[in-house]
């Protein structure tokens, strides 16, 4: 089965390749990223280097004469965080082939997003390369055909979450198992390929917690005793969780109304496949009945929209000490401001603190995604509205 998301990230690759001198895929392991890069290898004269190779780390022990060796060729480096020192290099012949006025190599960067990559592609090749994230599935690549009406759809990914093997499993427990295989693979062999030492058991605890938390204000103090560290350490994990984009870290709206506002941000488990395994949910009916269903669908319809938004569209949330809330705030430009209120369930209900905390951030349009799929407005001109509709108006938007 074919997606959409084969066409719309590859024409996005193919833009930013013309622009760029160098493109930098990011996204966590087995999301597909490697997948992408073949597709976009397949129409036009290519070089692939998996660098967890050791023969292809060979071919650049003189990376200078290698890389320049295939004139105007996209070179495409597989997990590039594996060879750090290349960046400068790749700077080298960047600034070389603009200086003599050719267009010289071409540079596709696979990455994993770790702090190492991301620190060394924003210092060596700043103003020569574009981020482009890969998050998995979402709903409008799933929905190719029904037009985003199709509930098994939508609770499948849901469920299981975006990443293509477990999406495309044959039931809910073969994407569960797989899940299961990758949280090991990624705590026991892949965080130590990184340089990051830190004991399995300990990481999985946390990501657990962080489960049972999802889209909470998280106490480190409490997770830090739980996990019998320091907060300090706990932070320094939420920062590693976050930097390889398995964990969201949701920053609060500050504004200058003179109120009391909490400021601590939020945390998100960003595929949702993964919440419920760490929590033990092995299907989709089970989770209808679980206390986390409310947070789980936030942060399921958190990820779906930013998917489809511009790196510059910078996602907040914003709560008053008083409880005035709102799940989403996106400003979209200058003159446009979102407040999103997100619901499970077919008849929503709004509390009065949604509409006044969109007040207070001076939101220019209010919307509630909830889990039906029709659109219709109701008081103090606010829209409820599927999933599926608030991505298309925003896909259609940029």
């Amino acid at each position: 089965m074919q997606y959409m998301y084969q066409r719309w990230i590859t024409d996005k690759l193919k833009a930013a390749i013309k622009r760029y001198p160098a493109v930098a895929l990011l996204g966590p392991r087995q999301v597909g990223k490697t997948t992408l890069a073949h597709l976009i290898a397949k129409q036009r004269d290519a070089v692939y280097l998996d660098l967890e190779s050791p023969a292809d780390q060979m071919k650049l022990r003189d990376p200078l004469s290698f890389l320049s060796s295939h004139g105007e060729k996209l070179i495409i480096l597989d997990e590039i965080q594996r060879v750090p020192d290349l960046f400068m290099s790749l700077r080298g012949l960047i600034d070389e082939n603009r200086r003599a006025g050719r267009s010289g190599e071409q540079f596709l960067l696979l990455g994993s997003a770790s702090m190492d990559l991301l620190k060394q592609s924003s210092e060596s090749l700043a103003g020569r390369i574009c981020y482009i994230g890969v998050s998995g599935f979402n709903l409008l690549e799933v929905n190719r055909v029904d037009g985003g009406r199709d509930d098994n759809s939508i609770r499948r990914l849901w469920f299981r979450g975006g990443f293509p093997e477990s999406f495309l499993s044959h039931s809910d427990w073969e994407g569960m198992e797989w899940l299961d295989m990758f949280v090991r693979t990624y705590l026991e062999r892949d965080l130590p390929q990184f340089g990051i030492r830190i004991p399995a058991a300990r990481l999985r605890r946390l990501w657990i917690m962080l489960a049972h938390l999802q889209g909470e204000n998280v106490n480190y103090s409490k997770l830090a005793a739980n996990l019998e560290v320091d907060s300090k350490t706990v932070s320094h994990y939420l920062d590693i969780l976050v930097d390889l984009l398995l964990v969201r870290r949701l920053l609060p709206w500050h504004t200058n109304v003179k109120k009391r506002l909490v400021k601590s941000p939020r945390f998100y488990i960003r595929d949702s496949g993964i919440v419920h395994h760490l929590l033990g949910i092995t299907d989709s009916d089970s989770l209808l009945s679980n206390p986390v269903l409310g947070k789980s669908w936030e942060g399921f319809v958190i990820e779906n929209i930013l998917s489809i938004l511009p790196d510059r569209v910078v996602p907040h949330y914003y709560r008053t000490a008083s409880g005035a809330e709102i799940d989403l705030v996106l400003n979209l430009s200058s003159e446009e401001r979102w407040a999103i209120e997100i619901k499970y369930g077919l008849a929503p209900k709004i509390p009065n603190g949604f509409h006044i905390a969109a007040a207070d951030v001076q939101a220019t349009r209010k919307l509630i995604v909830y889990s039906g799929q029709d659109e219709y407005l109701i008081e103090k001109n606010t829209t409820v509205i599927s999933l599926y509709g608030i991505m298309k108006i925003l896909q259609n938007a940029w």
